[in-house]
């Protein structure tokens, strides 16, 4: 039997014993890195140079953006570097760090997601308002409050998980410091229900507002007499709708699933599903956030204008 005070490392899931599928382990997360940093930079280097998307709607795309390049950078390396050198420990410090920043980026990129909700609302449901409603200032406090709210709760969690006894050893589950997997370890499961309560219960807050606000969209959207409207409408909705369906839904399943349906292959699957692969594919297919935008051709001119440049520079 351990305790917190003893524990100076955790032991992380090792993917496999054989040192090819070591390898072909890191060359899979290597490759989906790459993307993250390839898609997420792309955009937000256009956004940042064209000065035509300077508008609320690309500006909450940057900091989604900013969001995935960050959660993905917080688990994925220290992963990378584990899987061909064999190597499954990390530092009591370091995985407290690693809990703290990716629970403040995935619950800020939540949050942002909702106001990213409340934008749509006001384009299609009071457009006569929104540059009012939605002021550049308007916005930086609403992004400021979305990753304030990230690192507020945060630092709840992680200040909470690391004060706990800990008496089940220190092994985790899971390829990178997870807060579920840590709970786990506590003397009590009193500790685990208490945070899979809170985070069910702000999580459930965001769902309603987002849920509110599409009622009110599809209401507004089927008053619209143009099919073309109708239809310009749906394309930046829908993509946005399905990219919360399925954050939501994998990020529920993952951190509120009973622990009787639990084991260690079904704990990396809802992980790389929940926390890997968004950020990954957010330029490369439909359902992710950057789809959310990529359907305005605004940016794709904005893009095609961005590579052109580079090219004929290097030229």
């Amino acid at each position: 039997m351990s305790n917190s005070s003893s524990i100076t490392q955790f032991l992380l899931l090792a993917f496999a014993d054989m040192q090819e599928l070591q390898l072909l382990h890191f060359g899979l997360f290597l490759g989906i890195y790459l993307a993250a940093l390839l898609g997420n930079g792309l955009v937000i280097t256009t956004i940042v140079c064209d000065h035509g998307l300077h508008m609320p709607m690309y500006f909450f795309l940057l900091n989604l953006s900013l969001l995935d390049l960050a959660s993905i950078s917080t688990t994925l390396p220290k992963a990378m570097v584990n899987s061909p050198w064999d190597s499954r420990t990390i530092s009591y410090l370091r995985c407290a760090a690693q809990v703290f920043l990716f629970v403040f980026f995935i619950s800020a990129e939540y949050f942002l997601l909702t106001i990213m909700a409340y934008d749509r609302y006001i384009a299609i449901c009071k457009p006569l308002h929104y540059g009012t409603l939605l002021s550049s200032r308007a916005c930086v406090h609403m992004a400021a409050a979305a990753w304030g709210s990230g690192f507020f709760y945060a630092l709840l969690h992680t200040a909470n998980t690391f004060s706990i006894p800990l008496c089940k050893g220190n092994a985790l589950d899971q390829f990178f410091c997870e807060l579920p997997q840590i709970l786990k370890l506590a003397c009590s499961d009193a500790y685990l229900r208490e945070f899979q309560i809170l985070s069910a219960f702000v999580f459930l807050g965001c769902f309603l507002f987002i849920a509110l606000s599409y009622v009110q969209i599809f209401r507004a959207v089927l008053r619209i007499h143009s099919e073309q409207g109708r239809h310009k409408a749906f394309s930046t909705c829908l993509p946005h709708l399905a990219v919360i369906s399925l954050s939501l839904s994998t990020a529920t399943f993952a951190y509120l699933k009973p622990p009787s349906i639990s084991s260690p292959s079904l704990n990396v699957l809802v992980a790389v599903l929940c926390s890997v692969l968004p950020p990954a594919v957010n330029s490369l297919i439909y359902m992710n956030p950057l789809i959310y935008s990529m359907r305005n051709q605004e940016l794709k001119d904005a893009i095609r204008k961005i590579i052109l440049w580079i090219h004929f520079k290097q030229q």
